[in-house]
């Protein structure tokens, strides 16, 4: 696949600073792969530039959540930007020539790579302990990574090595997203079995345990979905903020936050502001504006939901995204509330709570009324999941996983799957397009 753009990160610059009391090592301007993937330092460095990588603005800096919620979308908001290519998502439009889709393409298979590069080289390290952890980070970012391609794509070619040079054959061609699938769980299941229960800003066993729900969420697997959800929510430690404010536009991560991408002053990148925020707040002015279709979801006044948003002119503002350094939620607790009564309202089963309990318990904490038995369908769900998770990348995923429509597309039309980039169809000759997606 020739269109990756592989990186290793500053491997010269790593090695010197762990070596400089060495006196027989390689020059660094003509140093090896072989040297330089035998380093501790830096094959912990990689890993922290997949880490970097991953929180680019190009897929889960905000890339990846707006085009997922305008794809979306049918009446909920407006795009009144300027840029093209978010406004091809909106339309439900998109060319094989769409910037948006070459970034996250290309940027998912640079974290894939880096994170390969990890896992094929962990021997270098010689702690056990970092060794075990390195691993189970680098596995959680190569499934959340491959997770949100197949969901946009479908069949997508799944490696599983890492490439340290521009050298060597990449064309690849698509595996089955079942597959695929099947590789993410088992990535899952591995760095759950391999991280500690608390990570600092990396992911810990609960951020792969949390995906891991989302994961069987979508496949249809609930009674899965339901017990990792229960046990991330019963052991580890992560609660709802005491206000639905309190979830959002933070600088360090609050207690429900079980992974989110760090932004600061220095790093990270926070797009989300970019195309949501008032020109106050950093942003572009409002290029998402809130309709009166998307406060028609709530049907109750006192649900600070509905009015968790800001007026910049006459524009109506979504508050979830208003400090430009805050971090982006990536996994929080008010979503796995939502998979565990959701799956036990499937199943029929009541672990850890049931589900009527659950949701009133997580609309509680908003100030909304209490919802009946008679009230809870997949309607409800649906619907309640747009009230709690708005703009925070999940619409298109839970239009086609309820068999929705966004706009006039139904959920299974292929103007709702990304086309391949046309980058990458030019460079791989084993490469497929999708349906519906010619030439540019």
């Amino acid at each position: 696949m020739k269109n990756f753009k592989y990186i290793i990160i500053s491997i010269s610059s790593l090695l010197f600073l762990s070596c400089e009391d060495e006196l027989n090592v390689e020059p660094a301007q003509s140093i090896s792969t072989e040297t330089a993937l035998s380093s501790d330092a830096t094959i912990l460095g990689i890993l922290v530039g997949a880490y970097d990588e991953a929180g680019q603005s190009s897929s889960y800096g905000g890339r990846n959540h707006l085009a997922s919620d305008l794809l979306g979308n049918t009446d909920q908001v407006t795009w009144g930007g300027t840029f093209v290519d978010p406004r091809e998502f909106y339309l439900k439009d998109m060319r094989v020539t769409n910037a948006f889709v070459a970034g996250l393409w290309s940027n998912s298979y640079e974290v894939i790579n880096q994170a390969n590069l990890v896992i094929d080289n962990a021997d270098a390290i010689s702690d056990e302990n970092t060794k075990s952890k390195a691993v189970g980070e680098a596995k959680f970012l190569r499934a959340l990574c491959y997770f949100d391609l197949v969901r946009h794509f479908g069949d997508v070619p799944l490696r599983l090595t890492g490439i340290s040079n521009y050298g060597v054959e990449l064309d690849m061609a698509r595996t089955a997203s079942s597959d695929v699938y099947t590789q993410i769980a088992t990535d899952l299941t591995d760095a759950y079995n391999s991280l500690p229960a608390s990570n600092g800003v990396y992911a810990d066993k609960y951020a792969a345990l949390a995906l891991r729900a989302r994961v069987h969420l979508q496949l249809g697997n609930f009674a899965e979905a339901r017990d990792d959800a229960d046990e991330v929510l019963t052991d580890s430690g992560h609660s709802l903020t005491a206000t639905f404010a309190g979830a959002f536009n933070n600088d360090s991560d609050s207690s429900e936050d079980i992974f989110s991408f760090q932004v600061t002053s220095q790093g990270g990148s926070n797009s989300l502001i970019t195309f949501y925020a008032s020109e106050a707040n950093g942003g572009r002015g409002g290029d998402v504006t809130l309709n009166d279709e998307f406060f028609a979801l709530f049907s109750d006044a006192n649900d600070v939901r509905s009015t968790f948003f800001y007026l910049d002119g006459t524009n109506k503002l979504t508050s979830k995204f208003t400090n430009q350094y805050g971090n982006v939620p990536t996994l929080r607790v008010g979503e796995m509330h939502l998979i565990r009564a959701e799956a036990n309202f499937r199943l029929n089963t009541e672990i850890g709570l049931a589900p009527l309990a659950e949701v009133n318990a997580l609309r509680g904490r908003s100030g909304a009324a209490a919802v009946t038995a008679t009230d809870l369908d997949l309607d409800f769900f649906f619907d309640e999941r747009q009230r709690e998770l708005s703009f925070e990348g999940h619409l298109i995923h839970d239009v086609k996983r309820f068999g929705k429509t966004a706009g006039s597309e139904a959920a299974n039309s292929n103007k709702l799957v990304f086309p391949i980039p046309q980058a990458e169809m030019d460079a791989n000759s084993l490469m497929v397009q999708n349906s519906g997606y010619g030439g540019i």
